[in-house]
């Protein structure tokens, strides 16, 4: 497998199961140093198995996204180490319950905005310095279709999606004169436990592997990915601003 991210320095969200385990595994077999990031160790050991298999390096981070002082300092533990962050991708995010609005516990709504949209506040606070440090840092923040049609009883995934489309695209904005780029990816329906809990209904076998899915992002991920600001929809293939 080419090398393409040899010497990068990568961090990956909800890294140990889906689209954020096969993204990691991917930069990880292309050269990059993947920090990962997930509550479930078990799924990040195995991450680091394959990796390593393949050549590669991770640093294991299990924490919770919730704990936000530990997000804080992760900051600041990455630049004593390698005084940069190339990559960031936001992919770890939660569902929560599909209810009526009102209907919705102030329990369920504040973990979800704490998760899908406080955590990745909390990482951008903390990163961006250190992708600022990159000859081409790159952040991409992974959405979902919700947050445009506001789907009824989809609540929280539309308002939270809609808020880390809305932060990832101001970052972008004050970012202009730097060389880092920030967007989003819709990667679309992919054959995922949470998929097949939402949708009972629908044949697995129909949709596309975290592997396949996780191919594309990687791509949006490289030095010569010159557009900021933008939503990628992988179904389409499409950018729009």
């Amino acid at each position: 497998m080419t090398q393409d991210f040899d010497g990068r320095i990568a961090l990956v969200t909800g890294a140990s199961r889906g689209i954020g385990y096969q993204i990691a595994k991917q930069l990880g077999e292309r050269g990059a140093h993947v920090i990962a990031l997930a509550r479930t160790v078990g799924g990040l050991e195995d991450l680091d198995d394959e990796i390593k298999a393949a050549g590669g390096q991770t640093t294991l981070v299990p924490v919770d996204l919730m704990d936000f002082d530990a997000l804080d300092r992760l900051g600041a533990a990455i630049f004593e180490r390698w005084k940069k962050l190339d990559i960031l991708v936001g992919n770890a995010g939660m569902l929560g319950v599909l209810s009526p609005l009102g209907h919705i516990s102030p329990k369920d709504f504040e973990k979800v905005m704490a998760v899908n949209v406080t955590a990745n506040w909390r990482l951008v606070r903390s990163l961006d310095p250190l992708l600022r440090q990159s000859d081409a840092g790159r952040a991409l923040f992974l959405t979902c279709v919700q947050a445009q049609t506001r789907t009824a009883f989809w609540g929280l995934q539309s308002i939270s999606k809609s808020a880390v489309e809305t932060m990832a695209r101001t970052w972008a904005n004050e970012s202009l004169q730097t060389a880092m780029k920030i967007n989003l990816a819709d990667p679309g329906p992919t054959r995922t436990g949470l998929r097949a809990k939402t949708m009972p209904g629908e044949a697995p076998e129909n949709l596309p592997t975290t592997q396949v899915v996780a191919a594309d992002l990687v791509e949006l991920l490289k030095p010569e990915i010159f557009r900021t600001g933008e939503l990628y929809d992988r179904i389409s293939g499409e950018w729009t601003s």
